[in-house]
């Protein structure tokens, strides 16, 4: 363990760690770990076990598109060893904070080796419409997202390209990669693989925590399969305020649209709203679906004024509070899959 665990090597560090709360205090037996949002938070959370100290900067419920990071929020990254990130630019405010704090840690880009959905590619495909097959959004090259690795870690030390891509608020590539179990596998590798390095003494843990969760993930990954079994070919649009489920239409062929762009942040154009409601209208789409962490009136707006029904709530970025039905990451994907079955298998 090393001794960055006792000692905050600047004095800059020392003044934050003073805004540290009750309960984020850092053990010398556990390792100071800081994770970005809930969702990989949790992740964090099942692998690391007893030996982590764990800080979640946006949680529960928490919209990571629009969160300003707090004195706090530096004092924990300032006394963290390992720093979790989601990576793919999805994270827009975490330069202004590790320049505001005197990080000295691992990065842990959590989507490092996922094969990334560009931006445009998903766009094109939501306009198009009329071939939303998985084949199609797995022609994106992996040349193109590794050259996007190289760059998050060029922006994590201080170069600034975040808003210049297409003019959104996202980067080249879709962010959202949680939203699939396959995909959540390659989260555990890196989580598992970043606590080992910086904790070689419980690796051992670390690799059999993460075997097990990868077993619950497995399993999971059939129920899902089954329920997406049950939606009829003519059923398989979706409807959802932001566009945050790119990577889960690929891996079933359904097709996802929004008024609302990659985040949050967006705003969604009368013509956009115009050209969803008549899309709704000729694909006789009969259910849309809110979220916990946007503004849901425009949907429900395009529900009432199309006919379709509002299917249910779904957990596109944030878990829920404890004992909601997506307290877990594992219980995300199964409530979101559950949703969807149940509105559209009909």
């Amino acid at each position: 363990m090393t001794s960055r665990r006792t000692l905050l090597k600047s004095a800059t560090a020392l003044v934050a760690a003073s805004f540290i709360a009750p309960g984020v205090a850092l053990a010398d037996d556990k390792l100071p770990v800081v994770a970005t949002f809930s969702v990989l938070g949790d992740m964090v959370s099942r692998i690391g076990g007893e030996h982590v100290a764990l800080t979640t900067l946006v949680g529960r419920g928490g919209d990571t598109h629009v969160y300003n990071p707090t004195p706090q929020d530096a004092a924990a990254v300032a006394a963290a060893d390992v720093l979790f990130m989601n990576g793919l630019e999805f994270e827009g405010w975490l330069e202004r904070l590790a320049e505001a704090a005197p990080f000295e840690g691992e990065t842990v880009i959590a989507t490092a080796g996922i094969d990334a959905i560009a931006y445009d590619e998903a766009h094109d495909d939501h306009d198009e419409h009329d071939d939303h097959g998985h084949d199609e959004h797995e022609e994106h090259a992996h040349d193109d997202h590794e050259d996007h690795e190289e760059h998050e870690h060029e922006e994590h030390a201080g170069h600034d390209d975040h808003d210049d891509h297409h003019g959104h608020d996202h980067g080249a590539f879709d962010p959202h990669t949680w939203q699939t179990v396959e995909n959540a596998v390659i989260y555990a590798d890196n989580i598992a693989a970043g606590l080992a390095k910086a904790d070689p003494e419980n690796a051992g843990d670390y690799y059999a925590n993460r075997a097990a969760f990868v077993a619950e993930l497995e399993a999971l990954g059939v129920e899902i399969d089954a329920l997406m079994a049950t939606i009829p070919e003519d059923k398989r649009t979706v409807v959802t305020p932001h566009d945050a489920f790119g990577y889960l239409g690929a891996r079933y062929d359904l097709t996802f649209v929004a008024p609302q762009g990659m985040s949050t942040e967006s705003e969604a154009t009368a013509a956009d709203v115009a050209a969803l409601i008549t899309q709704i209208r000729e694909y006789d789409i009969s259910a849309v679906f809110i979220e916990t962490i946007t503004d849901n009136r425009l949907v429900e707006m395009i529900a009432s004024e199309t006919g379709a029904t509002v299917g249910g709530t779904l957990y596109s970025g944030a878990l829920s509070e404890e004992g909601g039905p997506a307290a877990t990451y594992l219980d995300m994907l199964r409530h979101n899959a559950e949703t969807i079955a149940a509105a559209l298998g009909q």
